[in-house]
């Protein structure tokens, strides 16, 4: 059964795209947990990030890379944080989120609500920058 990020990928449920190429996506976390938190996943399912190849895992890293600091100039931050967990989703993905300080990257916290608007407008404007 594909993951939840497989039918991201296959359009068959919407996302906030960022960014896309021909092998990686990059969206917003539709529960995030800091404004502009982002998620950056290979299109192929692969349940591990480790597992993945070693040119893809460091072509996933540079893709990563090119949305952070798009999402750095939109969002005001004193850095992105970057976290591999992996047991929420099947499905290699690393989280971009904008930070100010350690405990900005708190999974276990309370996740802040965003309206669609905004989270339509903060996608676009993330894009336009990648």
């Amino acid at each position: 059964m594909a993951t939840i990020f497989s039918r991201i990928v296959a359009g068959e449920i919407p996302c906030y795209r960022v960014a896309e190429s021909d092998k990686f996506l990059a969206f917003l976390d539709i529960s995030p947990v800091a404004k502009g938190h982002c998620l950056v996943i290979p299109k192929h399912e692969v349940d591990y990030f480790f597992d993945l190849p070693d040119s893809e895992l460091a072509d996933l890293m540079v893709f990563a890379k090119k949305v952070a600091h798009a999402l750095a100039q939109v969002v005001p931050c004193e850095r992105i944080g970057v976290s591999v967990i992996g047991l929420e989703v099947p499905h290699a993905h690393v989280h971009l989120i904008p930070i100010n300080t350690l405990s900005d990257m708190d999974f276990g916290s309370k996740r802040i609500p965003i309206s669609s608007e905004e989270m339509l407008d903060l996608a676009n404007t993330i894009s336009a920058l990648v």
